[in-house]
């Protein structure tokens, strides 16, 4: 478990903008609702470009599972810290919000902030892409800047010094030569990829995670290297790991709980970067939790480390495992994308549906109201059947989702009784729903009867969007927080097009009655951050843990 928490006492500060009403403005895409499963609440909906969904302790709206977009925006690239977010937009602009004890958001104070707010300081420059921290953030432009705020106790913002920072400031280590690729922090550490394979690692080195032998702590980036270029970084809270470009994977950091997938001969020498022998096909993916480390090859994805909240997905007898083992349960799943949070764990097929597995607290497994438990096994997020997940970011205490509604209709044929419990349970994994099957058999019982207690939603309306590339190891990325790196969803996927002349606009009328709030942040860039409903954690009252 990670030492200590960096967070104390909160207070909402002038940086916070007041909520303005206005008339129902929406972008001028077909819209579907979004139910939140078991929840008898008023129709959501959400334009075919696609929402931001909220889940777990993010600051946002009172942490209430929630959703919100931008206006002539998408998200291309999120990341989660502890309990503070970032996102990177199409327009390239960089949106923070949640905790900011350490000035982590970057808006010169350390008040928190519960509304996406745009970082105006960087907007003459290009923003590509963002990592968040335990306690700081990193953001790397298209002019091959890079620039870090936040706590800084041990160099992680690679500035020189050990100064926190509450506004963001250039690492002048790095030049317009340097085209960063991924950017990831850990709980003090840092690290940048370029296109060309060198990693550069900074920050704590007090048990070897960013590859120094014999330093505690470096103040400015130093490059890491084992002879080969390397394609894939994360950095967890207390170790870390890469892919090389030919699928070798290499661990090294904090060698307790087996989290770096070493045998025991091995961990003498864990502050240096090792190969993970254990897994013999070809790494694409890796990222690292609090004392867990999740790995994706080309046909399987392989788990080790520590297993107690069931983040590992291996079961419920398996509490920690230093031998890399597979995932048997999404064995029959095609996994384009992994995520690690301190103690859960989310995956992504190549047809856009979420698993999520591990510590269920404040409901940041997204997983339902109703359903705050660890899950032991993938589980399938049913209230994203009807979605085409596109990005995921696990945090300390949180998640986020960008999801597009999923394109044409989905057939009501029923899958097989025998699964219709765990459509809201989520207790096992939906492995039968196979890439070559992609939810044509996708609703239950349960879910037709909610479609028929809809109101009408013509099959036109369905938004149609290009289909999302698969995500591989070249695609440039840098994903998550304390143990991942920001994954970047590439614009061309998204190119300008108008609404289907067969698409008859509804009447602004309408999307009003089904508002609670429009929230708007940088010139009404935010539009909708409408809530799902209340939720209340019976099972962990009072628990700090996260």
């Amino acid at each position: 478990m990670p030492r200590g928490s960096p967070w104390g006492p909160q207070e909402l500060g002038q940086y916070l903008r007041p909520n303005r009403v206005a008339p129902a403005v929406f972008p001028k895409q077909a819209q579907i609702p979004f139910t939140v499963f078991g929840m008898a609440e008023p129709e959501s909906l959400v334009p075919d470009t696609g929402a931001v969904f909220t889940f777990g302790k993010t600051k946002f709206a009172e942490n209430i599972p929630s959703k919100f977009w931008f206006k002539n925006d998408i998200p291309i690239c999120l990341s989660c810290g502890d309990e503070h977010t970032a996102i990177v937009t199409g327009n390239n602009k960089l949106y923070m919000f949640g905790s900011n004890n350490w000035g982590q958001l970057g808006l010169g104070s350390k008040s928190a902030i519960s509304k996406p707010t745009c970082i105006k300081a960087l907007k003459p420059e290009k923003v590509k892409l963002a990592a968040c921290g335990r306690n700081h953030t990193l953001v790397s432009t298209d002019r091959g800047s890079v620039y870090a705020a936040g706590g800084n106790n041990e160099g992680q913002l690679g500035l020189g010094d050990t100064d926190d920072r509450d506004t963001f400031h250039q690492i002048f280590f790095f030049t317009s030569k340097d085209n960063i690729k991924q950017l990831s922090a850990g709980a003090n550490t840092s690290a940048a990829l370029t296109e060309d394979g060198k990693l550069f690692m900074w920050g704590d080195n007090s048990e070897g995670q960013i590859g120094l032998k014999n330093k505690s702590n470096v103040c400015i980036p130093h490059e890491v290297t084992v002879g080969k270029p390397i394609s894939w970084i994360s950095c967890g809270y207390y170790h870390s790991a890469f892919v090389t470009m030919d699928g070798e994977l290499y661990t090294f950091g904090e060698p307790e709980n087996g989290k770096l997938g070493l045998p025991d001969q091995l961990l003498i020498n864990h502050r240096s970067p090792q190969r993970v022998l254990g897994i013999p096909e070809k790494v694409i993916q890796v990222a690292c939790g609090g004392g867990h480390t999740v790995v994706l090859t080309e046909k399987v994805v392989y788990a080790f480390g520590l297993g107690q909240f069931g983040q590992l997905g291996l079961g419920t007898f398996l509490f920690e495992t230093s031998e890399p083992k597979v995932i048997e349960h999404i064995k029959d799943q095609k996994i384009s994308y992994v995520s690690c949070g301190e103690n859960h764990t989310a995956l992504m097929t190549d047809i856009g549906l979420m698993y999520t597995f591990g510590d269920g607290r404040h409901g940041k497994l997204g997983l339902g109201m109703e359903n705050f438990t660890n899950q032991f096994f993938p589980t399938l997020c049913s209230n994203f059947l009807r979605f085409t997940v596109q990005l995921i970011a696990c945090g300390g205490c949180h998640m986020l989702v960008f999801a597009t509604p999923r394109l044409g209709t989905i057939e009501e044929s029923e899958f097989e009784e025998v699964y219709e419990p765990y459509l809201s349970t989520g207790s096992i994994p939906f492995s039968e729903l196979a890439p070559g099957t992609p939810l044509s058999r996708s609703l239950s019982a349960r879910l037709r009867r909610r479609e028929r207690e809809r109101p009408p939603c013509p099959a036109s309306m369905v938004g149609a969007l290009p289909p999302l590339e698969g995500t591989s190891a070249s695609t440039s990325a840098g994903y998550f927080s304390p143990s991942s790196i920001p994954f970047r969803l590439s614009m061309d996927n998204y190119e300008e097009k108008s609404p289907s002349d067969s698409v008859e606009p509804l009447d602004s009328d309408y999307f009003e009655d089904k508002m609670n709030k429009e929230t708007e942040t940088e010139n009404s860039s935010v539009v909708d951050s409408e809530n799902f409903g209340e939720t209340t954690d019976i099972l962990n009252m009072g628990s700090d843990g996260h």
